[in-house]
């Protein structure tokens, strides 16, 4: 049988140019940079504050209004990050497989961080500075692998909440819609994530607090990528 055509479900292969995405994400924000960073700024520290619990509906809602904005829907309007709050339930799956690695990586982290010292204070005044070693690089090696798979799955899962927002999908098909459009743009999403480290060692360079001035670009580069890949059509995101 054949399947019904669903034109919301294309996507397009191979499609994203890093510096190209990065260079129009720039021109589509400067004139509203700081309502920009207002939205991502507020939204962020809810989402923090309420333990991650509203992090999905807050995605949506700064996306809201960065794909607005995008699409040449209008103006930035503040008022549209509330609008993430409808998005709370389809996103709560998405949350959850976002938040998980990130928890794992850190428990890992921290358990990794402090193994040379307990094996250290085990062996007391026997220690063997080998087996410290040994133990430190084998922690090292847990934190570098645990890390490369939370990129994976946070990679395949770039296009999941603008998916939820943008094409009103459920979060397990959004989850897996993003996923194949991911492997089938793998050079461009790498390019993007190197991009994205880039931006981010300049704004700690640039006192630590830079980091946050560049969160619009770093978003509004992500989402210029999404529309290269799921681009716009018509009555689905601004009515």
């Amino acid at each position: 049988m054949t399947p019904s055509y669903q034109p919301n479900l294309e996507f397009n292969a191979g499609a994203i140019k890093p510096v190209e995405c990065l260079r129009e994400a720039w021109d589509i924000i400067k004139g509203e940079y700081w309502p920009l960073f207002a939205v991502s700024i507020v939204g962020g520290l809810i989402a923090g504050f309420t333990m991650y619990i509203l992090l999905g509906a807050m995605i949506c809602g700064i996306f809201t209004c960065y794909l607005k904005k995008i699409d040449g829907a209008g103006p930035v309007n503040f008022d549209d990050l509330w609008t993430g709050f409808k998005y709370l339930g389809p996103s709560a799956l998405a949350t959850i497989v976002f938040v998980v690695p990130l928890v794992t990586y850190f428990i890992v982290i921290f358990v990794t961080m402090y193994s040379p010292l307990i094996v250290s204070a085990a062996m007391g005044k026997n220690a063997d500075p080998s087996i410290i070693l040994g133990t430190f690089l084998g922690a090292l090696a847990v934190d570098v692998v645990v890390a490369i798979v939370m990129t994976c799955i946070h990679s395949l899962m770039i296009f999941t909440f603008p998916l939820i927002v943008d094409r009103k999908l459920s979060s397990l098909d959004a989850i897996k819609l993003s996923a194949r459009a991911a492997l089938k743009n793998v050079g461009g999403i790498a390019g993007l994530i190197g991009i994205n480290f880039a931006l981010v060692l300049l704004g700690q360079m640039a006192f630590c607090v830079g980091i946050y001035f560049v969160i619009p670009v770093l978003t509004a580069t992500s989402l210029v990528a999404y529309r290269k890949v799921f681009p716009k059509i018509q009555q689905q995101l601004h009515q």
